[in-house]
């Protein structure tokens, strides 16, 4: 299974389009959307809007593959759990956030081990592709110290079991 998702604050549609059209065109139905406030009405994945952050996690661990926005909660969340993960960052010049943090925090993470970054449908669709040989993180690639991920856990409201 494929779980996809855009975090709580905003609707990305461009992401959840981007994978709709790959499962449709592929004939792909084990996708599961955290949508949001998604406007789109997903022809090949299932999607919903929101969930208890209990579920999330259990469709984290279920997956074979995350895919998601540039955010710091699915990144951690991804290599704590040894998934491999696709980022799409949101983009300021498409309205799809206040400004371009996620492009900074893509760049930051783009060479890591186990962190896939695709800038466009095209590149997301490439990477989708080739899911089976994308791997996780290696367990001796920690993406930040203890105690930076515990405070970033406690801001995010994730807890320490997240």
């Amino acid at each position: 299974m494929i779980f996809v998702t855009v975090g709580t604050q905003l609707p990305f549609d461009r992401l959840v389009k981007a994978v709709d059209d790959w499962a449709a065109s592929r004939g792909i139905k084990d996708v599961v959307a955290q949508a949001g406030q998604s406007k789109l009405d997903a022809a090949a994945i299932r999607t919903f809007p929101a969930a208890p952050q209990a579920q999330i996690e259990e469709y984290e661990r279920a997956a074979q593959l995350i895919v998601g926005h540039a955010g710091i909660g699915t990144i951690l969340a991804a290599a704590e759990l040894g998934k491999p993960l696709i980022i799409m960052p949101r983009r300021r010049c498409f309205g799809e956030h206040r400004n371009d943090h996620q492009l900074a925090t893509a760049d930051r993470f783009r060479e890591r081990p186990g962190i896939y970054v695709a800038m466009s449908a095209e590149e997301l669709h490439a990477l989708l592709d080739g899911r089976d040989a994308l791997a996780p993180a290696p367990e001796s690639e920690p993406i930040g110290s203890p105690e930076l991920i515990q405070a970033l856990r406690e801001f995010l409201g994730t807890g320490a079991g997240a």
